[in-house]
């Protein structure tokens, strides 16, 4: 016990008593190396989210040390993302806010409130509702989220504006200003996007993004671009953020869009951590704790947002860079953390005069690689077309109605899948295999031999109150269907869960059953669902006579009760 709430929940006082000194070296280079990759990163994400860009430095440093102390993966890098800005930014929208001070306090309120969801995930134990996103929708949602995403900034490329309620009508509308297009921010913006794009295209292992803040800081200083008309960013204060509670009447003011955000960040959020975990801890060969990671994430975002920041979660790509460079313990997010806020104490000035079309190709460049996976997409045409179609709607959506509304819709369609999927349990047709006692699907085995008079059917899955009802409609199928049928034998093989109104529907059947005069026969019936049937008098009705241990022994005592005293026993002829 007193290890669960002292390292179990502080994981740093484990490794920290261990630590081997070897590992020092690389832990520190790490450290440093992703800070120089995510400083520039999270610019951009603090962009995306609407917020100053000091906030999104705030949050990747809280993040990084909050999860360098409560996280248990050696090599995961915790800070701001492009999906997750990109659900702030929509909350933003929804809410109409406008003033820089009350977006910034918004979306520290929904970043906290998303890190006091995950710690009371965390207490319930109830992480596992983190699955009601698919892949597929979360494919979807980030796809069209970052489509999303760059057209807001293709304004910012051309110095023009644009209107709209959606992606689609921004895209028009930005189309409608190409006419009104400013000639030094236009080059601006495209030299930018090559550069960003070239150096990951020609240097993958060169950090783009700290490459084109460089030479964008040098460009407007060399070249003057602010008097030359090229928006800039505006004033990035030095300093440290403060502890600082976001607004409560504004979060009150708009308490279902904090809701929804909060729940569209923690699934998002703990879909990417918890995967990203547990690929680092296979491939170096030690164990995650996902409950913790519940709790290292929570703490994160409960920093960020009390700290002036915006939500955080893994960041494959950091956290990749960071196993590469050398990582080895927590130590290394540590330095990340602590090497953002020596930028922020130092360097931060410098940011103010960053060109508005560099910050926006950024952006771009960051949405375009992080959350449009066409391989994945292509994966899912190509294994799953109705997948494949999921992910296109959750697209759509996403167009069509925002950010935050594509995370609904994209929770509303995995939940539809899912009562599909539970409502409509597989229910195969057996016959047997000449010369065996074995008994296949015919859909796969379409060969196999039929026996007269009696139907073999398995169902796969739970027998509850979703699928009950499914199971009564086969036997009736199977009833007005075939003639001559003397008995049905349900093999209980798959069947490894059955609640009460199972049980009840089990009771119907048999009752169907005998007013059709057909017997019904149960084989391999597990012992959980046979002690259910037995203490809701299932199994007394049915008869001990009719429960066998295998298919192959229900269809002859089948066989033998209906045949004939003088057709001779057919099991002779197996």
């Amino acid at each position: 016990m007193s290890r669960r709430y002292g390292a179990g929940l502080v994981p740093i006082l484990g490794w920290i008593r261990s630590y081997d000194r070897r590992w020092l070296r690389g832990d520190l280079i790490a450290g440093v190396t992703v800070a120089a990759l995510i400083v520039p990163k999270n610019l951009g994400y603090a962009g995306i989210a609407g917020v100053p860009l000091q906030n999104g430095l705030y949050a990747a440093a809280a993040g990084a040390i909050l999860y360098g102390i409560f996280g248990t993966s050696r090599q995961i890098s915790m800070g701001p993302s492009s999906g997750l800005a990109a659900v702030a930014a929509s909350a933003v929208l929804v809410t109409g806010l406008t003033d820089q001070g009350d977006v910034a306090s918004f979306v520290a309120g929904i970043t906290l409130a998303s890190g006091v969801l995950f710690l009371i995930l965390f207490v319930l134990r109830m992480g596992w509702i983190a699955r009601f996103l698919s892949r597929a929708v979360v494919t979807g949602f980030l796809f069209g989220a970052a489509i999303d995403v760059v057209i807001s900034e293709l304004p910012k490329l051309t110095g023009t504006t644009a209107e709209g309620t959606n992606s689609f009508q921004e895209l028009w509308s930005w189309f409608g200003t190409l006419g009104e297009r400013h000639q030094a921010t236009v080059i601006v913006g495209v030299v930018s996007l090559v550069v960003v794009f070239g150096v990951r295209r020609i240097a993958p292992r060169v950090p783009g993004a700290l490459v084109l803040v460089v030479g964008g800081l040098l460009a407007s200083w060399l070249l003057d671009l602010g008097e030359r008309g090229v928006a800039l960013v505006g004033d990035v204060p030095r300093g440290l953020p403060s502890f600082v509670v976001p607004d409560v009447g504004l979060m009150w003011e708009n308490a279902g869009t904090v809701a929804i955000a909060a729940i569209a960040l923690v699934l998002i959020g703990f879909s990417q951590t918890a995967g990203d975990a547990r690929t680092f801890a296979a491939r170096h060969r030690y164990q995650v704790d996902i409950d913790q990671e519940s709790v290292a994430q929570g703490l994160a975002n409960a920093g960020a947002g009390l700290f002036q920041g915006m939500p955080v979660s893994t960041s494959l790509s950091a956290s990749s860079l960071n196993d590469h460079s050398g990582a080895r313990t927590g130590l290394a997010s540590l330095t990340s953390g602590a090497t953002v806020l020596l930028t922020l104490l130092v360097l931060a000035p410098l940011f103010s005069s960053l060109p508005k079309p560099v910050l926006a190709a950024l952006i771009i460049e960051a949405v375009v690689m992080g959350m449009i996976d066409i391989p994945e997409m292509r994966r899912l045409a190509r294994v799953q077309p109705f997948d494949f179609w999921v992910a296109i709607a959750a697209i759509v959506g996403t167009l069509a109605f925002g950010v935050l509304a594509g995370v609904v819709i994209g929770i509303g369609l995995s939940l539809l899948w899912l009562i599909g999927v539970a409502t409509h349990p597989y229910i195969a047709t057996l016959a047997r295999k000449p010369g065996t006692q074995v008994f296949r699907d015919v859909s796969e085995y379409p060969g196999d031999e039929r026996i007269p008079g009696v139907v073999v059917i398995r169902m796969d899955g739970g027998l509850f109150f979703a699928t009950s009802d499914a199971l009564e409609d086969r036997l009736r199928g199977i009833i007005h269907s075939t003639p001559d049928l003397t008995g049905v034998v349900l093999d209980c093989a798959g069947i490894n869960f059955i609640d009460s109104q199972g049980s009840a529907k089990m009771n119907d059947v048999v009752s169907l059953a005998r007013d059709s005069g057909v017997t019904l026969r149960l084989a391999r019936l597990k012992a959980a669902v046979r002690a259910t049937l037995a203490r809701d008098g299932v199994l007394e009705r049915i008869g001990a006579g009719n429960i066998h241990g295998n298919v192959d022994t229900a269809v002859q005592a089948q066989l033998e009760t209906s045949a004939p005293p003088s057709s001779g026993s057919r099991s002779e002829d197996d």
